[in-house]
C-alpha cells in the first residue's frame, strides 16, 4: 500500500500506508511540508547550533545545549536504541527519511529571510529535539534558587517559596469513568501548560496503517503520538509529575597539564574529559566554548576558574572562597535511554493494560498518565525515571568531592485509583509526592475536582465548561490583607471595596479582576523590594538561560499566597506594604478591564508582525491557566498548548483543539484558524471517517 495523505476541513493530517514503518516516513513528510521551519529551530536547537541564524539571543541556549551534551546524549540513545530495540530504531529512521525527503521543497518563508537552508537529519534527531524540549520540565535551575534562598534566608524559606515557578510547564487532566458519565463509558480530558509558541508545539495527526489506528497530539519533530492518544478502544494522557530527577553538583576542578582534573568523593582528583565547540553567532563574533564532563556528569556553568568571568560563587562549607563550576547529571545521559521503545507500544496499544506495559519503557520528561478503555479498565500511574539518592540531592546541588550524593538505583513508579469514579492531575501533590520536591498548588486540582461533583454525570460535549473555567483560588490571602485595611483615603476605599465585591472570575472583561490584578503585581514589587530579601535580587554569575528560575519579583509572585499567610515574615510589615500597593493603585487605576493587558504573546524563533495579540481570560492559578507573571506583565507566554477530549463511547465524538492551526506556514488558511475557536473555549470534533477528508498529492 502506498503512503496516502488526506486532509480535513481545519488542515489536519490524516495519514494511511501500508506498515507502521512506511507511516512513520509519511508522518515525517507532512510534519515537513507544515512544520520545515520548526522543525530546523528544533534541530538547530537540539544540537547547539541556533544563534549561527537566530543571533546573540540563542547564544546562552546554544551554550547550555552544548555543555549538557544534547546532542551527544541523543546519539549515544540512538545508538543503544539500536542495540536494545532494533525495531524502533528503525522506525525512527523511517521518520527521519521522510523529512529529509520533503524539507529541500520547502516553502516556508522564513529560511530566506534569515539565509538559512534546510538541513539535514540524521537518525538520532528526533532523540535531540525530545531531549532540548524536556532536559528543563524538571526545572533543576530552581535547585539554585533554593541554594541561595537557603543561603540567605535559612531552610525555612524552602517552603515559603515553593509554587508553581517560572519555566515549569504543567497541565490539567481529568478521567471520569464510566459510571460517572452519560454513555456509560470513560472520558479522559484536559489540557497541557506550555509556551504558547508559533507554530505550535503539538500537533493534531491521525495516522492508521494495518497494525493500529490513532488520532492524537504529536510533537512536532518525533514519530509517533507519545503524549494524548486515542486508538478507537483505549486512550491515554498524561500531566507533569513535578518529580525530581536531575541533579547538579558542584565540582572543583583544576588545570594539568593534561587536561582538567575534578575531586571525586573518594578525596582522589580524577581526569575529565575536555575539548572545545565553536559556536557561531549570526551577526557577531564567534564564541569558543570549552565543554568537561566529570564523573557525576557534563560541566553546565563555571570551570577551574569558578562561574564565568572567574567570579567565585561564595564560601562554601569546607571550601571557603574555592571557585566551584556546576555539572548536570540526568537520567538518559546515565542510562543512554530517552524511551522511545514506548512509542510503537503506545501506537499498537488496544486496553489499558497495554498502555500500562508501554509507560514501564518510559523514561522522561516522569508523567502521571491517565488511561480508559472500552471495556471498563483504567490507568492512573506515574512513569518515568526517578534516581534514588540523598534527600539533599533533591533540594540543591551538593558537593560532588564529598561522599552520599551517588545515584542508588530508581523508584518505582507510584500508583493511584479514582475517586468517586474520578481522578483529577493538575501538578499538584499526588501519586508522585515520593518523587518531588515543589508542585503546583492544589487550586486548579480542587476547582476541576469541584465542578466535577456538580453533575452525576457528564458528557464529552460537557468537558470545555471544565476547561475555561477561570475561578481564581490563589486570591483568598490577598483578599483577607485588603479586607483588613481601615483608614483608608476615599479612592482607597473604593478601590477596597470594588475588589472585595469580585466574583474571583478572572474574565478578559471584568473590570475588577484587572483591579484586582493591578493591585497583586504592586504587592509583589513592593515585597520584592522589601531589604529583608535584598541579598537574593542579584544571583550568581550563572547562565542567562537559567535565570528565569533565579528572579526575585517571580519567585515572589508565584509565591505570593505563601507568603503572605505565613505566620511571620523576616520582620516585613505585610499589611504596610498591601496598604500601600491599594493606596498607589487608586492613584492610578487601571484604564480597562483584565483582558485590555492580558493578552497572549506566542513565542516566536523568527518574530514577525501578526497584528493586536488577542485578550485572554485566565490567570496562572485558574484552571484556565493563562500564565503571566504578577509584578512584570500581564502578558501571556504560557497557557493551553492543546485542549482535547477523549470519548470513550465513540471516538468520533472525541474532541479537540490547539492555539493556532495546523500549518506553521504563514498566509497557510490553517495557519491560525483555530485560534478564535480556543479564545472561546470551542473545540474542533474528531473526524476518522474517510468520506469526510480531502486527498492530497
Amino acid at each position: 500500500m502506498s503512503i496516502e495523505i488526506y486532509r480535513d476541513a481545519w488542515g489536519i493530517p490524516h495519514l494511511r500506508a501500508g506498515s507502521a514503518r512506511e507511516l512513520a516516513r509519511a508522518q515525517g513528510q507532512v510534519t515537513a511540508r507544515d512544520r520545515a521551519w520548526q522543525l530546523e529551530v528544533e534541530r538547530h536547537r537540539a544540537q547547539g547550533t541556533s544563534a549561527a541564524f537566530l543571533g546573540a539571543g540563542a547564544l546562552s541556549w546554544d551554550t547550555l545545549a552544548r555543555r549538557a551534551r544534547l546532542d551527544d546524549t541523543a546519539r549515544r540513545c540512538f545508538g543503544a536504541l539500536e542495540r536494545r530495540d532494533p525495531e524502533t530504531a528503525d522506525w525512527v529512521r523511517a521518520y527521519v527519511d521522510g523529512v529529509n525527503e520533503e524539507l529541500p521543497g520547502t516553502s516556508a518563508p522564513e529560511f530566506a529571510r534569515v539565509g538559512l537552508a534546510p538541513g539535514r537529519w540524521e537518525p538520532w534527531t528526533p532523540l535531540g529535539v525530545w531531549l532540548a524540549t524536556h532536559v528543563l520540565f524538571a526545572g533543576f535551575p530552581a535547585k539554585l534558587w533554593r541554594d541561595e534562598a537557603i543561603r540567605h534566608l535559612g531552610p525555612d524559606a524552602v517552603g515559603l517559596f515553593a509554587a508553581d515557578g517560572p519555566g515549569t510547564s504543567g497541565s490539567n487532566g481529568w478521567l471520569v469513568a464510566g459510571a460517572r458519565t452519560t454513555t456509560g463509558h470513560a472520558v479522559l480530558a484536559g489540557d497541557p501548560h506550555r509556551f504558547i509558541e508559533d507554530p505550535g508545539v503539538y500537533q493534531q495527526i491521525h495516522t492508521v496503517c494495518p497494525e493500529f489506528d490513532v488520532i492524537g497530539l504529536a510533537v512536532p519533530g518525533v514519530p509517533g503520538i507519545a503524549h494524548f492518544g486515542h486508538t478507537g478502544t483505549v486512550a491515554w494522557s498524561i500531566t507533569n509529575a513535578m518529580a525530581d530527577y536531575q541533579d547538579l553538583y558542584r565540582e572543583r576542578l583544576r588545570r594539568t597539564g593534561a587536561g582538567v582534573e575534578a575531586l571525586g568523593p573518594d578525596g582522589v582528583w580524577h581526569r575529565a574529559t575536555r575539548h572545545t565547540e565553536t559556536v557561531e553567532v549570526a551577526g557577531e563574533s564567534s564564541v569558543e566554548i570549552e565543554v568537561i564532563e566529570t564523573g557525576r556528569g557534563p560541566v553546565i556553568a563555571g570551570g577551574p576558574e569558578g562561574l564565568d568571568g572567574g567570579v567565585p560563587e561564595g564560601e562554601r562549607p569546607g571550601f571557603p572562597g574555592t571557585p566551584v563550576a556546576l555539572s548536570l547529571r540526568y537520567p538518559p545521559r546515565v542510562t543512554e535511554d530517552l524511551g522511545f521503545s514506548a512509542l510503537l507500544p503506545l501506537l499498537r496499544a488496544r486496553r489499558t493494560a497495554d498502555v500500562d506495559r508501554a509507560f514501564d519503557l518510559w523514561a522522561e520528561p516522569v508523567n502521571v498518565v491517565q488511561a480508559a478503555d472500552t471495556e471498563g479498565g483504567l490507568l492512573h500511574r506515574v512513569a518515568g525515571r526517578v534516581p534514588v539518592r540523598a534527600e539533599a540531592n533533591r533540594l540543591h546541588p551538593v558537593p560532588a568531592w564529598e561522599p552520599g550524593h551517588d545515584w542508588r538505583g530508581w523508584h518505582d513508579a507510584p500508583r493511584a485509583g479514582l475517586t468517586d469514579g474520578i481522578a483529577v492531575m493538575a501538578n499538584q501533590r499526588g501519586p508522585a509526592t515520593p518523587l518531588g520536591v515543589e508542585f503546583a498548588p492544589p487550586h486548579r486540582a480542587n476547582r476541576i475536582t469541584a465542578l466535577l461533583e456538580e453533575k452525576e454525570r457528564w458528557s464529552a460535549a460537557d468537558m470545555p465548561l471544565i476547561h475555561m473555567d477561570t475561578h481564581l483560588g490563589s486570591a483568598q490571602p490577598l483578599l483577607d490583607h485588603i479586607e483588613a485595611l481601615d483608614y483608608l483615603s476615599p479612592g482607597a476605599m473604593t478601590a477596597r471595596e470594588t475588589i472585595l465585591r469580585w466574583d474571583r472570575r478572572m474574565t478578559a472583561n471584568s473590570r475588577e479582576a484587572a483591579l484586582y490584578a493591578a493591585v497583586r503585581g504592586e504587592v509583589v514589587r513592593r515585597l520584592a523590594a522589601h531589604p529583608a530579601f535584598a541579598a537574593l535580587a542579584d544571583p550568581p554569575a550563572y547562565p542567562d538561560v537559567l535565570l528565569p528560575w533565579l528572579g526575585l519579583v517571580p519567585r515572589v509572585a508565584f509565591a505570593l499566597e505563601h507568603l503572605l499567610s505565613a505566620e511571620e515574615l523576616y520582620g516585613v510589615d505585610r499589611a504596610g506594604i498591601v496598604r500601600a500597593a491599594v493606596e498607589g493603585v487608586a492613584a492610578e487605576p487601571p484604564p480597562g478591564t483584565w483582558g485590555d493587558t492580558h493578552r497572549l504573546a506566542a513565542w516566536q524563533a523568527l518574530p514577525r508582525s501578526e497584528g493586536a495579540a488577542p485578550a485572554l481570560s485566565g490567570d496562572h492559578d485558574c484552571v484556565l491557566c493563562t500564565s503571566a507573571v504578577p509584578g512584570i506583565t500581564d502578558l501571556a507566554a504560557r497557557g493551553p498548548a492543546a485542549r482535547y477530549v477523549w470519548d470513550l463511547a465513540r471516538r468520533e465524538d472525541s474532541l479537540w483543539v490547539v492555539p493556532l492551526g495546523a500549518s506553521g506556514l504563514p498566509g497557510s488558511p490553517h495557519h491560525r484558524d483555530q485560534l478564535p475557536l480556543w479564545l472561546k473555549g470551542d473545540l474542533v470534533p474528531v473526524v476518522t471517517d474517510w468520506q469526510h477528508l480531502t486527498k492530497e498529492d
